[in-house]
């Protein structure tokens, strides 16, 4: 039984894994930067240096998150399995959506690294389209599952800025 759950969870994490986050910061910049005939240009070292450490943030936030999903969540970021258990430690105490800041981090730190105001663009529309998708349907579908936990939860911790911060 226990076997063959990892089984379908890494089936379901794989597949989580390359139909969002890879999709998202691999595969539509890939085209972004062919479509746009992209040439590289090497930024200033403050931009490369700015980059880097956002890639390293973003990564890691990303691997982390997706280890709550999984460890404590028992599920994962993937609508067709989502996490059973509210998951509200590690970066989840200080925001709300540390998988999207992590993917967003990632995205900017391409846009740095690799000097293309395309990529800057993709990463301001996937920020706007989390603005809108995040509240309008995440949120409700969190709010049925959760219930009240959940509605707790948004009343202590903001959905994108640090408390700490603000």
């Amino acid at each position: 039984m226990a076997a063959r759950y990892i089984y379908v969870m890494k089936k379901e994490w794989i597949k989580a894994i390359i139909i969002l986050p890879f999709n998202v910061t691999v595969v539509i910049p890939v085209l972004i930067l062919y479509f746009s005939e992209f040439k590289y240009s090497a930024p200033p070292a403050w931009v490369i240096i700015s980059g880097t450490v956002l890639l390293v943030i973003g990564l890691a936030m990303a691997v982390s998150t997706m280890l709550l999903f999984n460890n404590i969540g028992k599920g994962t970021a993937a609508p067709w399995a989502p996490p059973r258990n509210l998951v509200i430690t590690g970066p989840y105490k200080y925001v709300r959506n540390p998988m999207i800041t992590a993917v967003l981090s990632i995205l900017l730190a391409e846009s740095f690294l690799l000097n293309s105001t395309a990529l800057g663009l993709w990463f301001v529309l996937f920020f706007l389209i989390n603005s809108i998708y995040i509240p309008q349907v995440e949120e409700k579908q969190l709010i049925k599952r959760f219930g009240e936990e959940y509605l707790e939860y948004m009343r202590k911790v903001p959905r994108w800025i640090p408390n700490r911060f603000l």
